[in-house]
């Protein structure tokens, strides 16, 4: 029996709107762009700086959400003669309509990433320019970094350059559709290849110890005027599409690392004491874990739509997968000690967002002044230093999952004293004041996670449990209880 939506209340909606504009207050999210900037936007818009090269021939296509306007990269895949794979993935030319110092490039500094809310998005650049002018829309001619990486038959590159090109998509397409298209057999052979390439790096990533996380993602829909919460289960074209996104990030860090000056995005390894706590929580989850087998290849066997694997990939998320951090080095004498991203398992850069994440225009510039042999602009290179710590204050992550917190807040408001079957996914028995009957809920329906209480025994991870809403409350000041439940019933 289908499962009815739970919509909510105007006393809700209410609230939430209430709850949204105090985020965009805390978070310091401009209202809107200055005047000055809006004109400066059309200007460009107008005019951009055209490359020499045209690449318009080219039948690129985009994969995006649906209704996406901002579109970024593009990709054009095939066979070579001799064999192997070109892959053209061509990247939106931001610094075609940006000038260092003009007021484009100040309020971008400002905002240094385009944040999401569920009620609308505050862009770092002008609809103009990101949904426009700049953005590579279906069969609009735009500026571009044009990526051109050779693999050979098992997906290893061999070759990778990139310079500005004039290029044209072909088409925008969304996961769904590409997946669709892909499993019947009906997708023209481009998009065809992405499962062949894709397939093949991820292959790759499993040889040099890469890890991707297939947890299902929470997303907020707003629908017959009511906001949604569901899960969003990748498939496997997300994780194609995402290994041509990677195979760039990493072909950007090695020519940064062999050309000079650049910015890379690096992690460090989860500590031992992190690892042998995870090894605890396998066994106490039934998870067969021998030490030979490493982090990774567990990874990659678990099943999230197992709860307890879905607990454990929780767990791990938090615990091994480090906060990422930016380094930025001037010259090839000076590149820092570690250049890794533990994740990635390689060298690894942001390169393929410039119309939503500041550091792409930058490390873009750097790769094509690398590729071609020659020196960085200087409005490249007098950044370097600074832009770390700039990218550090971004809050695209806090927009993100604070959203989701009062959607979730909001949706159970009239739900107080209700139960659930929820999974437990976390439990605070290991923190430095172990609390084991204090942790974590998933919900199945609605697609909620909550604190959880037990009032009489221990939290256990990965158990089915039945759990009573006790709170639901956008407007609560600690935000990592706007939805309370307790245990209700024996875990299972």
């Amino acid at each position: 029996m289908p499962r009815r939506p739970m919509r909510m209340s105007e006393a809700a909606k209410a609230a939430l709107a209430t709850a949204l504009k105090k985020l965009r207050t805390d978070l310091q999210a401009p209202s809107g762009f200055p005047e000055p900037v809006l004109a400066a936007a059309e200007a460009a818009a107008r005019a951009p700086r055209l490359p020499d090269r045209d690449a318009t021939d080219l039948p690129l296509f985009t994969i995006d959400p649906p209704g996406s306007k901002d579109l970024d990269q593009a990709m054009h895949l095939e066979r070579r003669p001799g064999g192997g794979f070109r892959v053209h993935y061509a990247i939106a030319d931001v610094a075609a309509f940006v000038t260092a110092g003009d007021a484009l490039d100040a309020e971008a500094r400002k905002r240094i990433v385009t944040l999401y809310f569920p009620d609308g998005k505050v862009p770092l650049h002008p609809p103009a320019l990101s949904e426009g002018a700049a953005s590579l829309l279906p069969n609009q001619k735009v500026p571009a970094l044009l990526w051109e990486h050779d693999l050979d038959a098992h997906g290893e590159v061999t070759r990778s350059s990139v310079s500005r090109a004039l290029v044209r998509s072909r088409a925008r397409l969304d996961y769904a559709g590409v997946q669709r298209a892909i499993d019947s057999g009906t997708a023209e052979e481009s998009l065809a290849l992405l499962r062949d390439i894709g397939t093949l790096r991820e292959a790759v990533e499993a040889e040099r110890g890469g890890i991707s996380l297939s947890l299902p993602d929470q997303e907020v829909t707003f629908e017959d005027g009511s906001f949604r919460l569901s899960y969003r289960a990748a498939l496997a074209a997300d994780g194609w599409n995402e290994q041509i996104s990677l195979l760039t990030g990493m072909a950007a860090a090695t020519m940064m690392l062999n050309g000079g000056p650049g910015i890379l995005r690096t992690q460090d390894r989860a500590p031992t004491h992190e690892v042998t706590r995870l090894h605890r929580i396998a066994r106490g989850l039934g998870i067969d874990w021998p030490h030979h087998v490493s982090y990774a290849e567990l990874i990659r066997s678990l099943d999230p739509h197992d709860h307890k694997h879905a607990a454990f990939l929780h767990e791990a998320a938090g615990a091994l997968l480090l906060k990422s951090v930016y380094k930025s080095f001037p010259d090839h004498d000076h590149i820092p000690a570690q250049t890794v991203h533990a994740a990635i398992a390689a060298p690894y850069t942001h390169c393929t967002a410039p119309l939503r994440r500041l550091v792409d225009r930058y490390a873009g510039e750097l790769c094509v002044a690398a590729s071609a042999d020659r020196e960085p602009p200087e409005w490249a290179l007098a950044a370097l230093g600074d832009l770390p710590g700039t990218m550090e204050k971004a809050k695209g992550s806090a927009a993100d999952r604070q959203s989701v917190d009062l959607v979730e807040a909001a949706l159970l408001m009239e739900k107080v004293g209700s139960t659930f079957d929820a999974v437990v996914i976390d439990t605070d028995a290991e923190l430095a004041q172990p609390n084991p009957r204090e942790g974590q809920v998933q919900l199945a329906e609605p697609a909620v996670l909550g604190r959880v209480t037990s009032a009489a025994v221990d939290l256990e991870l990965g158990a089915s449990a039945r759990v009573r809403l006790e709170r639901a409350d956008p407007a609560f000041p600690d935000k990592n209880r706007r939805v309370l439940f307790s245990l209700v019933q024996e875990q299972e």
